[in-house]
């Protein structure tokens, strides 16, 4: 009996079975639904962990989430609403996902093993869910890099969620906070000295 495919096996398949128009994001969660939310969250993860490709990163910000909020209410399954599930990844897309989970998540799928398990159960994976939300969000900052880590963030949470390796959850969650902070303290910092400058220019213009 052939054994079963890993997920990131799963995803390479995928990439190789489709057409040049891709797959929907319905189509993809429907290949992956045995998994539920961790796989979702961990395919969609992958392309935002490529540094310099856009647009992928943009198209699946909003469903990621969607799904963490729906993890963070308690909801059974994943689902996303028609606007969201027709969006596409095309083969090119797709191929770059496969290739990304494999060169930067090769090694997790060796190491990953059932450990701190209490911290992948119902109760903390809705508060989980409700982090990832957050870090979901800050994928939409337009701002140059600002897809790389938390996707990896998520990326490491997820498949922490899927192999029940709360230590890999952890990881994640860490990863993710520390870029938040500081992702927060440069908007602060920059709106300061924007204020500063603007308030400098326009009391020089006023100066007779």
């Amino acid at each position: 009996m052939s054994q079963a495919r890993t997920l990131l096996q799963s995803i390479e398949a995928m990439a190789h079975e489709a057409g040049d128009e891709g797959f929907t994001l319905r189509e993809i969660m429907d290949r992956l639904d045995e998994r539920a939310f961790g796989a979702a969250l961990f395919m969609l993860a992958l392309p935002c962990c490529i540094p310099f490709l856009y647009i992928v990163p943009q198209i699946v910000a909003l469903p990621m989430i969607a799904l963490a909020a729906q993890m963070a209410v308690g909801r059974e399954e994943p689902w996303l609403p028609t606007r969201l599930a027709d969006r596409r990844i095309d083969k090119t897309g797709l191929t770059s996902t496969a290739r990304g989970g494999r060169k930067w998540f090769g090694w997790i799928e060796v190491i990953a093993r059932p450990r701190l398990t209490f911290l992948t159960g119902k109760g903390p994976e809705r508060i989980i869910g409700l982090i990832l939300c957050i870090f979901c969000a800050s994928i939409l900052v337009p701002l140059p890099m600002t897809n790389t880590i938390p996707g990896f963030a998520v990326a490491a949470a997820s498949f922490g969620l899927i192999q029940r390796d709360g230590l890999l959850v952890l990881g994640g969650l860490i990863l993710g906070s520390l870029w938040v902070s500081a992702l927060i303290l440069g908007i602060v910092l920059g709106l300061d000295f924007a204020a500063e400058l603007a308030g400098a220019l326009l009391g020089g213009s006023e100066t007779p």
